[in-house]
């Protein structure tokens, strides 16, 4: 009797097997022929199909793939269907979590819709997974333009501010101030500039994601990454202990720029650091 179950057994395994085969192979050639009459919407929902009963098939319709994929997000975005062109780029970015190409043909659709900043995020993942990718480097490069400061640049050359900046945070630090939080931290130069100076535990806060991953990218080549605990967030969505497990008793920040005056920071700035410094004992 457990011979005659155990044969059952895998004749039904056989059987689900060959119907398996069967139906790729079936919605592989229909994909193929909706290819052929240019109806990229039901190729691509074949390709799905095949793609999640025979993850095996990935490397060899990977190129086919992308082709229908983008195809058919040109089709939707000509339709305004902003919605299921973003669900059929993260439908496909499951099955190919660290595709280049899929990254910043994504990147391309959210820089045309205005999503700036979300498209820097898989312009610079593409760059991150393939370095050589020219089209990548350049929307990336393109998209940063839009989003980095120009007077980023003039304040990290400044080498008195920067001396300057360096030597109050170093003050701070060694008279007692071992936990630091940087507001708006931009490029990470005043959080590195914290835990040189010896604090124990440098927290960052950045609401721009390109800020935030150039921050990453620059902390990392400095081999802080391990002590400097950057978050994607904005100053006054910070909670302890959910983000950081306790109260700092030292906030750097730069964030004085026009929106001191036109956008109320002074007292965002000052409700934040109530809520995340130690209070005078």
């Amino acid at each position: 009797m457990p011979n005659s179950n155990s044969k059952l057994h895998c004749n039904h395994r056989g059987g689900q097997e060959a119907g398996r085969r069967e139906l790729v192979t079936r919605s592989l050639q229909s994909a193929q022929h909706c290819l052929g009459d240019q109806d990229f919407g039901t190729a691509y929902a074949h390709y799905l199909l095949v793609l999640n009963l025979a993850p095996e098939l990935k490397t060899s319709v990977k190129e086919t793939f992308q082709f229908t994929l983008f195809k058919w997000a040109e089709e939707l975005d000509s339709l305004a269907r902003i919605q299921d062109l973003f669900n059929c780029y993260e439908q496909a970015l499951e099955l190919y979590p660290n595709d280049e190409v899929i990254c910043n043909s994504m990147g391309e659709h959210l820089f045309r819709m205005g999503f700036r900043d979300e498209a820097a995020g898989y312009f610079h993942k593409a760059v991150k997974l393939n370095p050589d990718f020219a089209d990548a480097k350049e929307n990336f490069y393109r998209v940063a333009n839009w989003l980095v400061e120009r007077w980023h640049f003039i304040m990290l050359n400044d080498a008195k501010r920067n001396l300057t900046y360096l030597k109050a945070i170093e003050n701070a630090v060694h008279s007692g101030c071992k936990s630091v939080l940087d507001i708006g931290t931009g490029t990470g130069i005043l959080s590195m500039f914290a835990k040189k100076a010896g604090a124990s535990s440098v927290y960052a806060c950045e609401l721009s994601k390109t800020m935030y991953e150039l921050a990453r990218d620059v902390v990392a080549a400095n081999s802080m990454e391990r002590e400097i605990n950057l978050l994607h967030l904005k100053s006054l969505d910070i909670e302890i202990p959910k983000h950081i497990p306790e109260r700092v008793s030292l906030v750097v920040t730069e964030t004085v720029d026009a929106g001191l005056f036109g956008e109320g920071i002074v007292e965002s700035l000052i409700h934040a650091w109530e809520h995340l410094l130690l209070q005078p004992r």
